[in-house]
């Protein structure tokens, strides 16, 4: 089939290069001229596992270009992938989706074009992306919208970090429409998925336990529904790990073994049942932000969502005040930490922890140093004021601190020789902020350990 997709962004890059791979024509425009030409170059402009591999056995059956005109005409499939950020008042910011809506209107030109909402938006956002589609159409054809187009929902559910395996190898696939041409036309577009009859890349071999991919097929305010319901109460789970871990510091239970005993429930389940920092990154933030806004609309709290998000502003604030009550001072103080992007395996920095966390040290007057194995880059160009503490060594951060922090999970920190790293510090003292290290073995090592829980 031939593909549009609009915005090469995470969710925009993974799903087209991942429909490429599966053999469909895929054409992907972006306005940004520099991210096209890297693209085309077999580049990827975002850090993510197995891209660039994927991107190179997929280069022929690839157009990158910043021209709607070379990418919409005869498209059987067009999906919108866009940025939504946040505005103030925790409603999505939908320029960017009007933008691509009038875009795509003013080039559709085919038998029939679905045009996909693949960006997190608000509900009811398909039946507006629906009427900018129409006046664009209508003002350059000069004539009225025949059954040429229609608008579903296609929500994804991606990991950073894990996106292609979790586009190859989905748990569902989620599709919203009100027109059964739109849902024939997407359960063809992604048949060797649901069926699971391609031939899997030798990087990212299929998981020995999956079968047949389910696709839910609904309308369109039930699937957009889905994507915000999904993303809200994976938060809720990792905040209530750390609600918990407050209280099971505080009446001396390791929290650790207390979300292994809850999660072996398989009502439960022990995915996203991790104490420590809490959560960050583009999604949650934001769409538990969108929910709690739409809800209000409707004249609808959402107190449970509220409290998750609370819960997890509060984790950070922890980690310094841990630090303070253990050092007594901040000022003057040398604190290094591991990790800046939000989790371990992407570049990703929005809403990170990290930057969070460094501030608020810095600002009561601590020494800091931050590392980063591959988000260093990305925070040079997107968070200057912090260039200055960055540093390219592990060991540059042990050295005569203070305290370091455990921020990122990444695989590198974890096998640290942290034997030769304890005589370098001037306090060997190590707060794992995500519960990932072994207390026993640094407590024989020298190290005081602490974490956000107390224990």
């Amino acid at each position: 089939m031939r593909v549009c997709v609009v915005g090469t962004g995470y969710v925009g890059l993974t799903t087209g290069v991942s429909l490429a791979f599966l053999g469909h024509d895929v054409t992907c425009v972006d306005l940004d001229q520099a991210k096209v030409d890297l693209l085309s170059g077999g580049r990827s402009p975002i850090y993510e596992p197995h891209m660039e591999a994927l991107l190179g056995e997929s280069a022929e059956r690839m157009i990158f270009t910043t021209d709607y005109s070379a990418a919409v005409p005869g498209a059987d499939v067009v999906f919108i992938a866009v940025q939504t950020p946040s505005l103030p008042d925790g409603n999505p910011d939908l320029t960017y989706l009007r933008a691509a809506a009038e875009g795509v209107g003013r080039h559709i030109d085919g038998e029939f074009t679905v045009v996909v909402n693949k960006s997190t938006v608000p509900i009811g956002s398909s039946n507006w992306v629906d009427s900018i589609l129409r006046e664009s159409f209508e003002r350059t054809h000069e004539r009225r919208s025949d059954g040429e187009f229609s608008v579903a929902s296609n929500p994804e559910f991606l990991r950073q970090g894990a996106a292609i395996q979790d586009t190859l190898y989905p748990d569902r696939i989620v599709v919203g429409s009100d027109n059964p041409r739109s849902l024939d036309v997407l359960n063809r577009l992604y048949r060797t998925i649901l069926n699971q009859t391609f031939t899997p890349p030798t990087y990212l071999p299929r998981p020995a336990e999956l079968g047949a991919v389910p696709m839910v097929s609904t309308d369109l305010a039930s699937a957009e529904l889905i994507k915000y319901a999904a993303n809200a109460f994976l938060a809720l789970k990792i905040s209530f790990a750390n609600e918990i871990g407050q209280l099971a510091g505080r009446v001396g239970a390791d929290i650790s073994q207390v979300t292994r005993g809850i999660g072996l429930d398989t009502r439960i389940g022990p995915r996203f049942l991790q104490p420590g920092i809490g959560w960050g990154g583009s999604c949650f933030g934001k769409d538990t932000a969108a929910l709690i806004a739409t809800s209000a609309e409707y004249h609808h709290a959402m107190p449970i969502v509220s409290a998750a998000r609370e819960v997890n502003k509060l984790q950070r604030r922890l980690v310094v005040d841990r630090l303070l009550d253990e050092l007594r001072i901040l000022k003057g103080r040398r604190i290094g930490l591991l990790g800046l992007a939000f989790k371990p395996e992407t570049d990703d920095l929005r809403d990170a922890p990290a930057l969070d966390i460094a501030r608020m040290l810095i600002d009561r007057g601590a020494r800091v140093r931050l590392h980063d194995p591959v988000a260093a880059e990305r925070l040079r160009r997107e968070q200057p004021d912090l260039t200055e503490y960055l540093t390219g060594e592990v060991e540059d951060v042990f050295d005569d601190s203070d305290a370091v922090v455990l921020v990122t999970e990444w695989a590198q920190y974890l096998d640290l020789d942290w034997a030769k790293l304890a005589p370098l510090m001037r306090t060997p003292v190590i707060l794992d902020g995500r519960h990932c290290l072994d207390p026993g073995r640094l407590a024989k090592l020298g190290y005081r350990y602490l974490t956000v829980t107390g224990r």
